[in-house]
């Protein structure tokens, strides 16, 4: 009737990651309190001495196109995530001292009928 393939559970696995994982299998970080001459350059070197950086992006506002002082960092492997949590959390770059944990999973809102966002 129908068989299932080895490949086809491959392919499964790579889609869900992708979907669902951001498109890596390591660990994302949510880096706070960044000084706010920090940009996406800086922040990758910062933390490549830890492992391989996937991704690194300093969040913008929108209107006044400065940064807002976070930021979110992808390392390769899990491990790597953790050595750059345990050495840089709590350290003083530029004068503040820089929080590192590991980012948590972003929540979608969707708005009402009535083009509001709810109870706030």
């Amino acid at each position: 009737m129908f068989r299932v393939f080895p490949e086809f559970f491959r392919i499964l696995q790579v889609f869900l990651v992708y979907r669902f994982y951001g498109g890596t299998m390591g660990k994302k970080l949510y880096v706070g309190n960044l000084p706010y001459a920090q940009n996406d350059d800086t922040l990758a070197v910062m933390f490549s001495e830890f492992g391989t950086v996937e991704s690194a992006k300093v969040i913008i506002d929108r209107q006044t196109h400065r940064s807002k002082g976070f930021g979110f960092v992808e390392m390769s492997t899990d491990e790597d995530a953790q050595k750059a949590i345990d050495q840089l959390d709590g350290t003083d770059i530029d004068g503040r001292s820089v929080k590192v944990n590991e980012a948590k999973p972003q929540v979608r809102r969707d708005r009402d009928r009535d083009g509001s966002w709810g109870d706030r």
